[in-house]
């Protein structure tokens, strides 16, 4: 096995720990005040923030048969590292296993995501969001959503498919042109594979990971939940068989809201680019939106 890691995840101190009091210290009196707060309050630990649970369970993938390192954490984050030293400490309190930590003391992060080769930046700056993506990094805005109580040790990832797995020309398409000309061209675009969208890359990792271990003791279940229905399904079996990656579970669900289907998969968290898939998933589960500024402009 190589030294590098097949997953590096990078993740802001806001969405691993609960940081709302601070920040709004930060927004209302300024950064001597925040600062202060922070120090006086180092010896007690953040509570868990939203990425919390998937960032256990990410980590969980570390304990396995094979004793290889499969995924590393990474804190990116806006404090100095004067101020941030709560976050450190706040880690070690939760025993999570993160060995790197980067403070830009208020400059942007999504730089230092693309340096780590991230396959997944998460974060609640939504600027920090758009520009990650932008350098090719997978990326989504995390919202406050209601999290799972998820006792599985499987980790559950599921994905939106256009704008998300696969790129937005068809989604393009439907905006434009409605859903008749969407699925009639998707229909004749059947054997054609749909270009990757931003998340691609972060799909592979996962089946990278899957592919070590057999198919019923695997310790990643994935699933697509699309708004896409018949006939524009084929497509997307084409492509992802195209791309030989596996999907574990599918749902084309023709327009029916997500948020129930990603409760009963028990996602862990869930990607998607429209506002409104991501109002209806997260209260259920933990969702990222993955901002698509082309298609909503």
């Amino acid at each position: 096995m190589n030294h590098h890691p097949r997953l590096v995840v990078a993740i802001s101190s806001r969405a691993l720990f609960d940081l709302n009091d601070s920040h709004e210290i930060f927004m209302r009196e300024g950064f001597d005040v925040y600062r202060q707060h922070q120090i006086d309050r180092e010896a007690e630990a953040l509570l868990p923030g939203v990425a919390f649970p998937v960032v256990k369970k990410l980590l969980a993938l570390n304990n396995n048969p094979l004793a290889s390192r499969l995924v590393d954490v990474v804190l990116l984050s806006r404090n100095a590292a004067d101020t941030g030293l709560r976050v450190l400490r706040s880690v070690e309190h939760h025993k999570l296993d993160v060995e790197r930590a980067v403070f830009t003391g208020g400059a942007p992060v999504h730089p230092y995501a693309a340096a780590l080769e991230a396959t997944l930046f998460l974060s609640t700056e939504h600027e920090d969001v758009v520009a990650a993506l932008d350098a090719g990094v997978p990326s989504a805005l995390l919202l406050t959503s209601t999290t799972t109580d998820n006792s599985s040790e499987q980790l559950r990832i599921a994905f939106d498919g256009d704008a998300v797995l696969f790129s937005d020309e068809s989604e393009r398409i439907y905006q434009q042109e409605g859903l008749e000309a969407f699925n009639r061209h998707e229909k004749d675009a059947a054997d054609i594979p749909l270009p990757g969208g931003p998340f691609r890359p972060f799909l592979a990792a996962l089946h990278n990971i899957q592919s070590l271990f057999p198919s019923e003791k695997s310790p990643i279940r994935t699933a697509l939940v699309t708004a896409r229905g018949s006939p524009a399904h084929e497509r997307v079996v084409r492509t992802l068989r195209s791309w030989n990656i596996r999907i574990d579970e599918a749902f084309f669900l023709g327009g029916l809201p997500k948020g129930e289907f990603l409760r009963q998969f028990k996602a862990d968290i869930f990607f998607d680019d429209q506002q409104r898939n991501c109002e209806s998933a997260r209260k259920h589960v933990a969702t990222g939106h993955v901002p698509n500024e082309a298609l909503h402009e």
